[in-house]
């Protein structure tokens, strides 16, 4: 137990104290999805749960809200492990310590997992308290979201009988969500062809550090610094020392994070050390003047290291940096017909060298499948041009935006009801699961709104306290609002 639990509301916070407990990273859900069924079953509610790992929980509705339209809420189990550089932390066993700095909860040197642990939270909270009025419930909570969608990719059609889904992963209080994204991974092998290192050379690590990554849809259009492309610049300029070599590199650790930090292994003769050293602070110059406000803290340093037995061949050398390059990274379009909505983007993600292979993996994602594929073409060229082989995986639709929906009219007029002014509507450039539950569930009547968590997928998210009792306000009003079924 937490100094969390003093919050409000008690039932949210307490949840998420719960849920901070158990370790769940993308992958790792079983003990959390087996702590909530015994939960839930205590209860005496129904608890199902499908092949693939989706756990559905149902609760009869009030007394007197029978007629009602089903809902069905709907959070993910997984959370985003990452951790700064120089903090110890096993996601898969250790739990998440959330602390309170004045109106923020985060951690302290990783993620947090509000995103979506608080909306899960939510869920149970509303499953816990009969004090409340509502129609049919059916909390549904997917897995592997975070790393693949698998669980809203192989959710079974006829499962669920709702019809209208409250979608609880967006991130940002006063913002109610219409539409998402689409996307695309683009895994990326080449093979490592070696060479032995000369004699009479030194190795230096080059590492870049001290970023601020981020959510590769939702900060994907500010402009951030990535590491990964930062090292492919600083490999492209020190190109100009022919004998400056390549053994190993790697750069951020999921697809759908901005890279906070990369390094690589050079091995070059001793004498190239100074010139190199100054280049280096040329360019860290440069980035943070090119970053000021935005990433103000990137590090660039080389760094004595053990000399390696291998390094790569020159052509294989000069093909992956290029390409690396001249990788498809950031917002790439804008939406035409929304203002300050990203349209496409890519994030190369993850650099990794690992046995005999390297290995790069983008996600890209798109508010159209056009603009999606587009972009996959564009990466597939680029490192196939590289000699690499491409494998493009996990497509998933996008949500696309309906101007008539009536459960998006009713949270509309609801949040104006408690909080005396209308939502801003939007679409959001991240890959919530509506669009695939859509294709599922196509009769399904959908929104999404979440309280405000920012710096998420980064060991910088936090999550806002206040907002999170707005969002609680603002769902139970909605779920007392529920209309009747049309008979």
């Amino acid at each position: 137990m937490t100094s969390i639990r003093t919050l409000a509301p008690a039932s949210v916070w307490g949840f998420f104290d719960t849920i901070c407990s158990i370790p769940h990273p993308s992958g790792h859900e079983a003990e959390l999805r087996r702590w909530i069924t015994l939960w839930a079953n205590d209860l005496g509610l129904v608890v199902q749960q499908d092949e693939i790992g989706n756990l559905l929980i149902k609760k009869p509705a009030s007394p007197g809200m029978e007629n009602r339209k089903g809902v069905v809420l709907q959070a993910h189990l997984d959370m985003v492990p990452q951790a700064n550089a120089g903090t110890q932390h096993d996601f898969t066993r250790d739990p998440i310590r959330p602390r309170i700095d004045g109106d923020w909860v985060c951690a302290t040197g990783t993620t947090l997992g509000a995103d979506n642990g608080i909306g899960m939270a939510a869920c149970l909270a509303v499953l816990a308290d009969n004090t409340l009025t509502h129609g049919p419930l059916e909390v549904l909570l997917t897995v592997d979201e975070e790393s693949g969608m698998t669980g809203a990719f192989n959710l079974q059609p006829g499962w669920l009988e709702g019809e209208i889904l409250l979608n609880t992963d967006s991130e940002q209080d006063g913002d109610v969500y219409m539409g998402c994204a689409g996307g695309v991974d683009a895994n990326i092998t080449l093979p490592y062809q070696a060479e032995p290192a000369p004699p009479g050379l030194v190795a230096l690590q080059l590492n870049i550090k001290g970023l601020r990554g981020g959510h590769s849809g939702i900060n994907i259009h500010e402009g951030r610094a990535s590491a990964n492309k930062l090292l492919a610049e600083l490999l492209h300029a020190f190109s100009r020392f022919e004998q400056v070599r390549l053994s190993t590199l790697a750069g951020g650790t999921l697809r759908n994070a901005i890279a906070r930090e990369a390094s690589a292994v050079l091995v070059l003769p001793e004498q190239d050390q100074p010139e190199l050293h100054a280049l280096l602070a040329q360019y860290q110059q440069q980035y943070r003047s090119e970053f000021q406000g935005v990433d103000d803290f990137i590090q660039l340093e080389l760094l004595p290291c053990a000399l390696p037995g291998r390094i790569m061949n020159r052509p294989l050398q000069q093909q992956l940096v290029r390409a690396l390059l001249a990788c498809p990274h950031g917002a790439l379009a804008m939406s035409r017909t929304m203002a300050d909505v990203t349209q496409t983007s890519s994030n190369l993600g993850v650099i990794e060298t690992r046995d005999d292979h390297i290995y790069v993996q983008c996600l890209i994602r798109s508010l159209d499948n056009a603009g999606r594929d587009r972009v996959a073409a564009m990466t597939t060229a680029v490192f196939e041009l590289a000699g690499a082989t491409v494998m493009l995986d996990g497509a998933y639709p996008g949500w696309q935006p309906n101007p008539d929906s009536p459960i998006m009219k009713l949270v509309l007029e609801t949040h104006k009801d408690v909080f005396g002014e209308l939502p801003a509507v939007k679409v959001i450039h991240a890959g919530l699961e509506c669009g695939l539950l859509g294709h599922v569930y196509p009769h399904w009547d959908m929104v999404s709104f979440g309280p405000t968590i920012q710096g998420a997928h980064s060991p910088d998210e936090r999550v806002s306290i206040s907002a999170v009792e707005r969002f609680w306000q603002l769902l139970v009003r909605v779920l007392e609002q529920t209309p009747a079924r049309v008979s």
